[in-house]
């Protein structure tokens, strides 16, 4: 079953350095792990962006909003590293020569390592039409990215979001909170359907239409329009033609895998990984976004983007590094909040053929349990916290209630975790 590069992990030793390409949630948890593990050697990382390494969720939400200074998405305040002797090092790495177990940079600085863990993340997927270099058409997936959408929103403007995806509804509520006319371009015939069932994707449809915005299936863009550099508007597939003064996308990411492929390290639809996260050199580790991993549990290779696989990835490394050798077989699990709702995913719905729903969606709290034959694999839940903490206990340890006991609001759930 899938990759098996034959390598142990071994444990590093005091005197190596782990060097860290990539300071956002999985590099950060990867430096923070060797420490809390009692690792005592050099622990560098390399960061390529202004801010100290920061927290990605509250950019598309709270930070927006204008909740607090940069200083309020920070993970932990420059005395931090001083205090547990991590390095960062400003930079970005352009090569890795894996005969001399260094990396450059390219201001043609080189760094050593011991141990290389690549934690270079993903960037966002350029959309392809003409004039999309116009001031006005911008992304979101980095602080920079968020601080710009942060100074340019105002109330009364028209925003033109392209990609009913997580990212794109978290910043089409919020803008439409702050006073904003919202229109949402989706291809899909449904919201976020990729990541979510029907049930979901259709009460979030609703929610979103009682806000305000309006959201066009079935469309994309072909072009934008401007004038004196600036955009005025977006031409769409079907022919009309929709005026704004401000294009957000968020259609996907992808992977950052060209330094490991330039490495000669095997890429595919990330950083080729076995069960322990090593690469095909086992001196190099890839971890969060960028990572394709064997997955024991799903019994396939994974790459996924959430903060969760991030931080376990990396905590799962550190481990390895410091003498506990074991696999990642994390359960993946993920949350989105929208307006005033909260969406909480626990397990991988992807082939599920029947689905029940717990509570009521009219109301505003409810569940999808989603199941492949009798056996439980996914649980969505819209403000039932509750209920994703079950669905993430019961899934971990392989276990699951009935379709029948999931729809029955009487059932008691906190029982069957017992």
């Amino acid at each position: 079953m899938g990759v098996g590069f034959g390598w142990v992990g071994r444990k590093v030793m005091s005197k190596e350095t782990v060097l860290i390409v990539g300071a956002g949630h999985a590099g950060f948890q990867v430096a923070v792990s060797l420490r809390q593990a009692g690792y005592a050697g050099p622990v560098r990382l390399i960061n390529d962006e202004a801010l100290l390494p920061y927290q990605r969720p509250p950019l598309s939400k709270a930070y927006l909003k204008g909740a607090g200074g940069a200083e309020s998405v920070l993970f932990r305040p420059t005395k931090f590293y001083t205090d547990q002797a991590i390095e960062l090092v400003d930079g970005h790495v352009v090569a890795i020569d894996r005969a001399k177990h260094s990396v450059r940079l390219a201001s043609g600085a080189e760094l050593p390592y011991g141990h290389l863990v690549l934690a270079t993340g993903a960037r966002n997927r350029l959309l392809d039409v003409p004039n999309a270099n116009l001031d006005g058409v911008m992304y979101l997936r980095n602080f920079a990215e968020s601080e710009a959408l942060r100074t340019h929103i105002k109330a009364g403007q028209r925003l033109v979001v392209i990609g009913a995806g997580f990212i794109g509804l978290e910043f089409a509520s919020t803008a439409r909170a702050k006073g904003l006319e919202v229109d949402v371009l989706e291809l899909a015939p449904r919201v976020m359907a990729r990541a979510v069932t029907p049930d979901i994707s259709a009460y979030f449809e609703r929610k979103h239409r009682e806000a305000g915005i309006r959201i066009h299936f079935g469309v994309g863009a072909t072009e934008i329009e401007g004038m004196n550099g600036k955009v005025t508007g977006v031409a769409l597939s079907d022919g009309r033609q929709m005026s704004a003064d401000l294009v957000v996308v968020g259609v996907g990411v992808l992977p950052n895998i060209e330094l490991a492929a330039e490495a000669g390290l095997p890429v595919a639809a990330g950083i080729v990984v076995d069960a322990q996260l090593l690469t095909a050199d086992p001196d190099i580790s890839a971890i969060g976004d960028c990572a394709l991993f064997e997955s024991p549990r799903f019994g396939a290779p994974l790459r996924l983007e959430s903060v969760q696989n991030a931080t376990d990835h990396a905590r799962c490394v550190a481990a390895r590094l410091t003498g506990k050798s074991e696999t990642y077989d994390g359960l993946p699990w993920f949350w989105s909040d929208q307006g005033n709702d909260k969406l909480q995913m626990a397990g991988l719905t992807a082939g599920f053929d029947h689905a029940v729903l717990r509570g009521n969606p009219a109301q505003g709290a409810f569940s999808v349990f989603c199941y492949k034959g009798d056996r439980m694999i996914g649980v969505e839940s819209v403000n039932r916290a509750g209920d994703h903490v079950f669905g993430r206990r019961m899934l971990a340890a392989g276990r699951s209630i009935t379709p029948q006991q999931a729809a029955d609001m009487s059932f008691d759930l906190k029982q069957a975790m017992a």
